[in-house]
């Protein structure tokens, strides 16, 4: 550990996410005292979402620093890809090899939170805690909580996801929509209560494109399958006429009415959805600089520094990236000011996730596209 950095300092983290609690791992081990305040409940609260896969070159290297790569594919499931059409048939399979199966494995979210959970110090992390309030006071940081006690810190380190309020202390840009839209649903013991659907994902994850609306499913994410629905968000979205996703009945039939050319497998799987949710996608733009003059030591990683689609498969990994590059710099000796090790942080991942933003953004605009392809979803995965 770097002395003059770090000694004497206290350094927190907002966010218990993937890149905040592998943010705190790669600190720890490296004698950091390190505290983490995340707004679940607990440590059990359900992660909602698909499953992650790490890249080799990317999430993958965040956790051979961290010493948990192994763990991770102790814990994760190679997966491969079934490109089906409309009708329910099977036009391409991409299987995983013994050569390739460790590329991207992929793993559920509460399974990869527990797993860093595992590796960290029993009291690192304070759940519970909703930051309502953050301001300098006396050369400190003052971290205000809803219903819970006050915390100060001298170096924060926000990663509490891509709807951040506290990010405006770095920076002045304001989250975009990109004009789409995404449903996502579970489906609790699918052999039984979506058997044809299951079936046609035989163990793998499916994709499906057709008339711009794209679906990506994945038959094993800790008991359930999860899929998502995707497309150019509606008009009428726009025009106060909303999708109420406590009426899960009402989603089924909007679902129904957009998919209505395609196969009853398909209908299937979204009529025993009991539970949707619904939101825009949206991403934090990287074009304008962030501030350079801040109250004290404070930086963005993950989605909170960068928000983008979820079109390239780059999101996390970007994010363990930025976790790996910031935790090195902080305790490497080759920094001698905490606000060094940041700023050279944060002009590597404005390229990187510049590159990978700018990625997945013409990924969307494709898949969005009424004549998206089978071949361009091949294509759009292999990136």
């Amino acid at each position: 550990m770097n002395d003059h950095l770090l000694k004497n300092k206290k350094a927190v983290i907002i966010g218990a996410g993937p890149v905040g609690l592998t943010m705190a791992k790669l600190l720890q081990q490296n004698g950091i005292d390190i505290t983490v305040y995340e707004r679940d409940a607990d440590p059990h609260a359900r992660i909602w979402g698909g499953t992650l896969d790490l890249h080799k070159s990317s999430g993958q290297e965040a956790m051979k620093k961290a010493g948990l790569l192994q763990t991770y594919y102790d814990l994760a499931l190679p997966m491969g890809i079934n490109f089906a059409d409309e009708h329910g048939n099977i036009l391409s399979t991409r299987n995983p090899t013994p050569e390739n199966q460790f590329d991207n494995p992929e793993i559920n979210r509460n399974a990869f939170r527990k797993m860093l959970l595992d590796s960290l110090k029993s009291d690192t992390v304070f759940w519970d805690r909703k930051l309502t309030g953050l301001e300098e006071q006396n050369g400190k940081w003052t971290l205000d909580f809803e219903n819970k006690p006050s915390a100060t810190a001298d170096f924060l380190i926000i990663a509490n996801g891509g709807m951040s309020k506290a990010r405006n202390f770095v920076s002045d840009s304001e989250i975009e929509e990109t004009g789409t839209f995404i449903i996502q649903g579970d489906i609790h013991q699918p052999e039984t209560n979506c058997s044809e659907f299951f079936q046609l994902c035989n163990g793998n994850r499916l994709m499906t494109a057709y008339q711009g609306n794209l679906l990506v499913a994945n038959p094993f994410n800790n008991g359930a399958l999860s899929y998502g629905i995707i497309f150019k968000k509606p008009e009428e979205f726009n025009n106060g006429k909303r999708l109420d996703f406590q009426n899960a009945d009402s989603v089924i039939e909007f679902l129904l009415n957009r998919l209505s050319n395609w196969d009853e497998k398909y209908k299937q799987l979204i009529r025993s959805t009991t539970f949707f949710v619904g939101l825009p996608i949206r991403k934090f733009p990287l074009d304008k600089p962030w501030k350079s003059s801040r109250p004290l030591p404070i930086t963005l990683i993950g989605e909170t520094a960068h928000l983008m689609p979820p079109f390239a498969g780059q999101g996390v990994n970007i994010g363990l990236m930025d976790a790996l590059i910031l935790s090195d710099n902080l305790t490497s000796g080759n920094f001698e000011t905490i606000q060094g090790a940041i700023d050279d942080y944060e002009q590597k991942m404005f390229v990187y996730a510049t590159e990978a933003q700018e990625d997945s953004c013409k990924n969307e605009i494709e898949m969005r596209k009424p004549d998206f392809s089978f071949q361009k979803l091949i294509n759009a995965t292999e990136l």
